[in-house]
């Protein structure tokens, strides 16, 4: 893969890749690039960890610091670096270069031993934790972050009274907005439910856009409810161009994307088009709410969600359009941090979960239990798995898994619905189809199952010139369909497809789930709820944010917006941490329904140990357990081959946005010889590490080609090395979130390039 090939340093440059990475089956595939940093654009996802509780330090690269050797390894007469320390624990430096230098190894190595270790059986350092205090699914920022619930310290929060915090639900079918300040109904989550098009009240809107020669015509229901008109061009389904599936290009484009898109439109136009007009009229709905206070959002943090899935360039593309919509604006030439005002740093099932331990059992979970999200959406249903590190104060919880099915959200029920109808009155006219897709929203939330077969459900037909037919149930303008058809016909089969869905999941783990909470708009039906309940009874918890009371037109808006129904989760979730990250809570207490401070923090785990074979000098443990490996090269060190060395072992726990980091040495003998090539291997063992390669079982995941050529050091070396050989120290780095496993080249703490090693999904 093509890494970005600069450092982040305009001044440094290079026309030379400096790491590309190829599969195994075919080395020379170049596969996407990373994202490179857009100019001026200074925003970093926010650190995932509530400053209303106990919170870490800043994120730091997890580093090897100091000298690796002691001495320059021009001192040592056969290159032999001395052993690095890790927190007082001494293991073998790794020394890199490629088989034809001529080095003192002779061939790649790579970082020390174990990054990360569970229960007692790592091998060799670990960053920052002594093997000995190793316990399962710790953090390797140390004892601190472990399962055993034990606080890191923090500064106490400064509390931002009164300042606004705003939350947007970028859906792929309906949008919502929320927002919420400690001064207004004493913190708790408001959300705009009065939207252009309709008098009635909606907690979301259609993610749709009508267009008219590349300009904008229209927008949510009035996009979505508008007949087809000559010059006019129709958009929905826009948010999927920023899923992985389409960035990647590994399937046939997803049918329901817009196509051919409006003049002039790129797909990012079309998200900022939307994110724009959402935002206008919903910044117009909450100053009218609030009393004229146009103020008050002129500062306000602006917070986005993403689903787990996405990968980094999604959420990269999804901050440069909410960039585009003006989200985010300053309030005067004074204001320099204006774009810190906007935030990207929670995902939208880390949202839903901050909401359901707020409203649910969930905050019950013991450290090490797990639980699934699954948010049963309009365009998809994605399922979020997670272990539960610790729960009191501090629900912190590490990924285990996220994946996005688009082929079982509720709108294919209205697809099945749709299909039913004409089935029985042949072709229909767009507003006929429209009045039907209208009233069986409602059908679609009360519907029952096996409970409603004997019920019969009516909808009217909006054409009154159609004569009755009681064959096929049309009667005075109302179009009967028993609820028995209504469930084999339309409900069935998508339910049985999330069904599938969660069952193959869980098979996937290695443990069983503890709980699984439904949200989601689909997540309110109460047939869907009592089949995963009746399927998965071996789940202790299977839960849900309870559905909100039906509320008529005349009850007062309060009473509306303080529904805390499953549809809304993701939105009401994001408000809630947004309000605690000013370290103001909306509540009393956890679990209580009243609003309760429920803090949240997430990590990623590392699904399967990230492995390279490397040379390192020969132990007398070598010299008896494998002497066929023993060998001595060109420098006269005697050196092992196939040794083993743990770039990530499966289970690792890391926070959001930290690098482990190693230091490593590769002898070049000219100025040409800038490169080194590693192939990197994946474990599924997640009981043992190992010392050599014919003791593993190990998969070919990737080949890692990186080029020194651009970095100062090797510059810097090359030129003065006099004819002779040279020493270049660099670092490999290792990122890993829920969507991704990164390798990151750096020299000197500047990052020179990037590869994606793996998608998680």
């Amino acid at each position: 893969m093509s890494c970005c090939g600069t450092a982040r340093d305009a001044s440094h440059t290079s026309a030379t890749p400096l790491m590309t990475m190829g599969t195994s089956r075919n080395p020379g595939a170049v596969t996407n690039t990373q994202p490179s940093p857009s100019p001026g654009l200074n925003i970093a996802p926010v650190p995932f960890v509530l400053p209303t509780l106990t919170q870490p330090p800043p994120v730091q690269s997890a580093s090897h610091h100091g000298s690796e050797y002691g001495v320059q390894p021009s001192q040592w007469g056969v290159n032999h670096p001395t052993s690095p320390t890790y927190d007082g624990h001494r293991g073998p430096a790794p020394l890199l270069s490629p088989t034809h230098t001529g080095s003192a190894f002779g061939q790649v190595s790579s970082p020390a031993e174990s990054i990360h270790g569970r229960a007692g059986s790592v091998r060799g350092s670990v960053i920052g934790v002594p093997p000995s205090s190793i316990h399962r699914g710790q953090s390797v920022l140390g004892p601190a972050a472990s399962l055993r619930g034990k606080q890191l310290p923090s500064t106490p929060p400064v509390v931002e009274e009164g300042r606004f915090v705003v939350a947007i639900d970028f859906g792929t079918t309906f949008s919502g907005v929320a927002y919420a300040s400690s001064r207004i109904a004493g913190g708790a989550v408001q959300q705009v439910l009065k939207w252009p098009g309709s008098i009635e009240l909606h907690p979301k809107i259609p993610t749709c856009l009508l267009y008219e020669q590349g300009d904008v015509l229209a927008w949510g229901l009035e996009a979505k409810n508008a007949q087809p008109m000559e010059g006019t061009t129709k958009c929905d389904w826009f948010k999927l161009f920023l899923s992985p599936r389409t960035l990647r290009a590994q399937a046939p484009p997803d049918a329901r994307l817009p196509s051919p898109l409006p003049p002039g439109k790129e797909p990012i136009d079309l998200i900022a088009d939307y994110l724009g007009r959402l935002w206008e009229y919903a910044k117009e709905q909450i100053i009218r709410e609030i009393g004229g206070d146009a103020g008050a959002l002129e500062t306000a943090d602006i917070w986005l969600t993403t689903p787990a899935s996405w990968d980094a360039e999604g959420r990269s593309l999804m901050l440069e359009a909410a960039l585009r919509a003006h989200l985010v604006y300053p309030s005067g030439p004074e204001n320099r941090e204006w774009k810190g005002r906007l935030k990207l740093g929670i995902t939208e099932s880390e949202a839903a979960a901050v909401h359901c331990a707020h409203l649910t059992d969930l905050y019950r979970l013991r450290p090490s239990q797990s639980f699934m999200i699954v948010d049963a959406g309009g365009g998809s249903v994605d399922l979020t798995t997670y272990r539960t590190l610790s729960s009191i104060p501090t629900l912190e919880i590490g990924s285990l898994s996220a994946l996005s099915d688009p082929t079982c959200g509720s709108v294919h029920l209205d697809w099945l619905f749709l299909d039913l109808v004409t089935g029985l009155l042949g072709r229909l006219d767009g507003g006929s189809l429209a009045g039907f897709l209208h009233e069986f929203q409602h059908a679609k939330t009360v519907f029952r199952g096996l409970v409603d077969d004997d019920t019969t459900f009516q909808f009217t037909y909006l054409d009154p010139s159609s004569p009755d037919d009681p064959d096929i149930g049309l009667t005075n303008g109302e179009l009967c369909i028993p609820g028995e058809r209504l469930r084999k016909e339309v409900f069935d089969p998508i339910v049985d497809k999330i069904l599938h869905l969660i069952e193959t999941t869980l098979k996937t783990l290695d443990n069983p789930v503890d709980g699984l909470v439904l949200v989601g708009g689909f997540g309110g039906n109460e047939y869907l709820f009592n089949r995963i309940h009746a399927h998965f009874s071996q789940i202790p918890l299977i839960t849900r944010p309870p559905p909100p009371p039906s509320q008529s037109q005349s009850q007062s808006r309060t009473q509306v917006s303080t529904e805390e129904g499953p549809e809304s989760a993701t939105l009401r979730g994001t408000a809630r941490f947004a309000l605690q990250s000013l370290g103001k809570g909306t509540g009393t207490g956890p679990g209580t329904g009243t609003g309760g401070a429920v803090g949240i923090g997430s990590m990623g785990i590392a699904p399967r140990s990230y492995v390279m074979k490397v040379k390192l000098p020969a132990e007398p443990a070598d010299e008896q357990l494998r002497p066929a490996y023993i060998s001595t090269n060109s420098a006269g060190v005697r050196v092992c081959e196939n040794r083993l060395q743990y770039l990530l072992v499966k289970g690792a726990v890391m926070r959001k946005g930290q690098r482990i980091t190693t230091k490593f040495c590769k002898y070049s003998t000219s100025p040409n010889d800038s490169h080194f090539p590693a192939t990197l291997y994946t474990s599924p063992d997640a009981s043992n590490t190992y010392r050599y390669a014919d003791e593993a079982s190990l998969s070919d995941l990737c080949k890692w080609h990186v080029d020194l050529a651009a970095l100062p050091s090797f510059k810097q070396n090359a030129s003065t090395a006099s004819g002779g050989g040279f020493y270049t120290e660099f670092e490999l780095g290792v990122e890993l979130d829920c969507a991704e496993v990164r390798g990151i080249l750096l020299s000197e703490g500047q990052e020179w390039g990037r590869v994606v090693f793996e998608y998680l999904n």
